[in-house]
């Protein structure tokens, strides 16, 4: 019998990382500069482990190797999602990623990175960096070579609900004071752009990849904007934030019983908000904020009941 797969997420310590991915999801985090959870990872870099029933302790990554129907038998030699949780604490590397093509030449066949983000929390009158000025890409060398930042790089307020699609080639950085619930393609591949002149911990100047990030940077910036449609169903919304040829992104807000149907297409799960319960064939199973679960091809009829926000997506 098909069973939701529960995942226990890897954690990352980094130079902006702090603690709430401890005080705000309950999750015992290695140190205080706790940077980011990969909830749902089948990378090299850190795959998630299966922490309930028959493929309990095995990985995610082995999981799609071995069980490949549990996802529909797809043509992807590797799971192409990659689900975080992002604790900004501090400014993150003004940074851009490289696309598929890209990355196949450079990056030892590793996926591009397009992503998107959707804010749990931020401070008061929080932004961040998401594109640039530059009209050309002479201009853009030359901006980042005079270290006029102020002038090359663009500037956006955020609010807890704002979801934001970050295409692959999109400069950008998250800011100090900011909680992010990112869904991206399963690459760990990142061209930093400019640090803050920061030294890690043995007092070296963190490496910059201006080469690669100037070869792979969209010029002019090209916004694309996500307007989210809303669907009402028993004791749901769902809102779509965006469906692209790399993933779509839900938010399904559920206030009571609900009923969902999925046998096509698996799903990715993961509670942001309030708590729960699953439902299938006879078998109820426990959610609360900070889990992260996958639902596989061919799961069929299951009803969330509870008060609980969750971020969904599939390919």
């Amino acid at each position: 019998m098909l069973q939701p797969l529960f995942l226990k997420p890897i954690f990352k310590e980094r130079i902006w990382g702090g603690t709430a991915l401890k005080n705000e999801f309950g999750y015992d985090i290695p140190t205080e500069n706790t940077g980011e959870c990969w909830a749902i990872s089948a990378h090299p870099n850190g795959p998630s482990i299966i922490g309930n029933g028959p493929f309990t302790g095995i990985t995610l990554d082995e999981l799609w190797r071995e069980h490949p129907e549990l996802f529909g038998n797809p043509k992807e030699e590797v799971f192409p999602l990659l689900t975080k949780i992002l604790d900004a604490n501090m400014d993150l590397s003004v940074q851009v990623h490289p696309d598929d093509s890209y990355a196949l030449v450079n990056e030892n066949g590793e996926l591009g990175k397009t992503e998107c983000w959707y804010i749990i929390d931020c401070k008061e009158d929080a932004d961040m960096i998401f594109g640039h000025n530059a009209k050309t890409r002479e201009e853009l060398v030359e901006q980042i070579n005079e270290g006029e930042w102020n002038q090359l790089l663009r500037r956006v307020k955020i609010k807890p609900g704002d979801f934001f699609y970050v295409p692959s080639g999109t400069i950008h950085a998250l800011c100090e004071g900011t909680l992010v619930l990112e869904t991206q393609q399963s690459s760990d591949t990142t061209y930093r752009v400019y640090d803050y002149d920061r030294r890690d911990a043995e007092g070296n100047l963190r490496d910059l990849h201006l080469g690669n990030a100037i070869k792979v940077t969209t010029i002019p910036h090209q916004d694309i904007v996500s307007i989210p449609t809303v669907q009402e169903q028993e004791k749901a919304r769902i809102i779509t934030f965006v469906e692209s040829e790399f993933f779509s992104v839900y938010r399904w807000d559920v206030s009571g019983k609900s009923t969902f149907s999925f046998n096509d297409q698996y799903l990715l799960l993961s509670v942001i908000k309030g708590e729960g319960a699953l439902f299938h064939n006879g078998e109820q199973y426990g959610l609360k904020k900070g889990s992260h679960l996958i639902i596989p091809v061919g799961f069929g009829e299951f009803h969330l009941d509870g008060d609980c926000e969750l971020i969904v997506s599939h390919t």
